[in-house]
């Protein structure tokens, strides 16, 4: 009886790949829930800028970030053309505001670029994709809000202090 050896082959990179301003963007397809259409926004007082308030999704409230505001693009009021992706940090469910998801692609995870080999300080960026019609910044969900946002958001949507 002859042994086989077996080599693990890893699994791609799933991304789902979204528009800000004509500019792409992508999360790991891992930590997205889904998209929605916009609906109505609740402000929420003492929040951290970055929060554009809350939504209510089937009875929990899920705070709303603003991308745009995060990457230094233009401001612009969310309006009824926009998406909402609804992913998972390592500490909460957040809605994120785009513009229109574009596609979801895969690719070999050593194919992913080290941000700071590109420029360094790419805050919130995990590491750069290049796909065939161009490069993708993929951000990291868990370094999104700072830890002072974090505790700020949490007190917040608690109602305390």
């Amino acid at each position: 009886m002859r042994s086989h050896e077996v080599y693990a082959v890893p699994d791609p990179l799933q991304l789902i790949i979204f528009s800000l301003d004509e500019q792409r963007y992508a999360l790991r397809l891992s930590s997205v829930e889904r998209t929605v259409r916009m609906v109505e926004i609740t402000p929420l007082p003492k929040a951290p800028e970055i929060v554009l308030g809350v939504i209510d999704v089937q009875g929990e409230v899920v705070p709303v970030l603003d991308m745009r505001k995060r990457f230094r693009l233009p401001e612009r009021v969310p309006g009824i053309a926009d998406q909402l992706i609804m992913a998972r940090t390592a500490r909460r469910r957040v809605a994120l505001v785009i513009d229109a998801v574009i596609d979801v692609a895969a690719l070999p995870e050593d194919e992913l670029v080290e941000p700071a080999t590109i420029l360094p300080r790419l805050e919130y960026v995990e590491g750069v994709a290049r796909l065939g019609d161009g490069i993708v910044f993929i951000h990291d969900l868990d370094a999104f809000l700072s830890i002072e946002e974090e505790q700020t958001l949490e007190t917040a949507l608690t109602g305390s202090g």
